[in-house]
């Protein structure tokens, strides 16, 4: 099936619903990247980056934290590598490619398909703020917890990524932020890293958690991968609007030409769990219209969805919760975003 392009209206209704977010106070400003696999590529801006940043306006090079896009932009492809390279398996015990861990640990027992997927039954709020001072490693802490819900369930679970993180540390022997830039390197992604990053007018504050405090500003938002030094599987890593046009192309491509990250891909279309009527978990990704749109958000703002047979790609970027609670502020941005990538199908299936 040939690309899909987006129209003329397409991009005219997003812009015109990133106005509105942005005039409505739901964020400074933010990009939007759209294309498809043969070449088409549509910028979108509007607003400012924030009145830190001196009123800058945002662009393809503003650097984002993009929050849980970390999952599937780090911890998603390099699982993928570590298989294809045999130091995973999908359905082994997560424990068994962790630093030992004697005795009883029911969350060790998850494996790595159910921690990708959300099925995992281990604990859901992450706190890892607990532990502080704790003697035993972290893997081996979380390992010990008891789970919260029978495997198979879907639940979004951070704490699953953040074992994945992990893991991946220990097969490879080197660190996750070594082993991402790596990937990213070879990707064409030269402005992706973990954080925490300078300040400047180039990179987009978050929240000012506390009245009369500074605003994050470089460093993770997401308080668990702060305490990790800004490096974890779940959260942490920020990008530009530009470089994650250029992982959604890459993932297109690969998905067309079948090489070992498009293999990956398809493979992580397979629903693994229902969310809601219509909605699927596949490995990472959000499924939906019948498996052919994959999507992921970001807390912070960010989004990026996939129409691998339509090869079609679509990216947000914004820093919304400068202004608080991102979710339900850039819902209607959201919304369009995917009844747009899901236009080939004639779908207005979606989910938040």
């Amino acid at each position: 099936m040939p690309a899909v392009p987006f129209s003329a209206d397409d991009t005219a209704r997003l812009r015109d619903a990133l106005g509105k977010v942005i005039a409505d106070g739901a964020a400074p400003g933010g990009v939007i990247v759209c294309g498809t696999i043969d070449g088409q590529r549509e910028v979108l801006t509007g607003g400012i980056i924030a009145t830190e940043a001196g009123n800058a306006v945002p662009a393809e090079s503003t650097i984002y934290d993009i929050a849980s896009l970390t999952k599937i932009v780090s911890t998603w492809p390099l699982v993928g590598r570590a298989l294809d390279a045999g130091l995973l398996d999908l359905d082994a015990p997560v424990r068994n490619v962790l630093p030992a861990v004697s005795g009883e640990a029911p969350s060790g027992e998850a494996t790595v398909r159910q921690l990708l997927a959300h099925t995992s039954g281990v604990r859901a709020a992450t706190r890892l703020d607990r532990y502080r001072g704790a003697d035993a490693p972290l893997h081996e802490l979380l390992c010990r917890e008891p789970l919260e819900d029978a495997p198979g369930c879907h639940r979004y679970i951070n704490r699953g990524y953040i074992l994945l993180g992990l893991a991946l540390a220990h097969v490879h022997g080197r660190p996750l932020d070594a082993l991402a830039d790596e990937l990213w390197r070879c990707l064409g992604m030269r402005s992706t890293m973990y954080g925490p990053v300078g300040r400047g007018p180039h990179v987009a504050p978050t929240e000012q958690r506390i009245p009369g405090a500074p605003r994050i500003w470089g460093a993770a938002h997401d308080d668990n991968a702060a305490l990790m030094g800004g490096v974890a599987g779940h959260a942490g890593v920020f990008s530009t609007p530009h470089d994650l046009a250029v992982y959604a192309h890459a993932l297109l491509a690969a998905h067309a030409c079948g090489d070992g990250l498009g293999d990956w891909l398809r493979a992580s279309l397979v629903t693994q769990a229902e969310i809601e009527p219509g909605v699927d978990r596949g490995l990472s990704w959000i499924l939906t219209t019948g498996r052919r749109v994959a999507y992921h958000h970001g807390f912070t703002g960010t989004s990026l969805y996939l129409a691998p047979d339509a090869g079609r790609y679509l990216v947000i970027c914004t820093n919304a919760v400068y202004h608080g609670t991102a979710r339900s502020r850039i819902a209607p941005l959201r919304t369009l975003a995917l009844k747009l990538i899901s236009a080939a199908w004639r779908s207005e299936t979606r989910h938040e």
